[in-house]
């Protein structure tokens, strides 16, 4: 049986692949249903969340919204460091015409799906 820290990574790099493709349905098809979610980027475009938004729903809503704001974002990976409860990502931001961004994501996950995750920005 593979260990948890493998199939951990193997969302993360999922993960990307999704994000980088804005494969909406893919992407969300990798969380709980009660996910929760936090990013500094959703304090700026939705402060009434305070950065914080929880569920399916609400994950659709917001990545739809920046993928079609920003059609070029995309994510290059730098470093995923895993164990059998969560995955550690570190990546660049890059949206053409804007200052590239180093991002920390933690990704907690429990079955499977990821539970909670967490923007950090550098």
């Amino acid at each position: 049986m593979e260990p948890l820290s493998v199939k951990n990574l193997g969302i993360a790099k999922t993960w990307l692949a999704c994000f980088n493709e804005h494969n909406l349905e893919n992407l969300l098809a990798l969380y709980d249903e009660q996910a929760i979610h936090f990013s500094p980027k959703l304090k700026v475009h939705r402060p009434e969340t305070n950065g914080l938004i929880k569920g399916k729903t609400s994950l659709r809503d917001w990545w739809k919204d920046a993928f079609q704001r920003l059609p070029e974002l995309q994510y290059r990976e730098v470093s995923l460091t895993a164990d059998e409860h969560r995955v550690f990502m570190e990546y660049t931001r890059i949206v053409p015409g804007e200052p590239e961004m180093n991002v920390a994501e933690v990704l907690e996950i429990e079955n499977g799906l990821i539970v909670r995750s967490r923007v950090y920005h550098g």
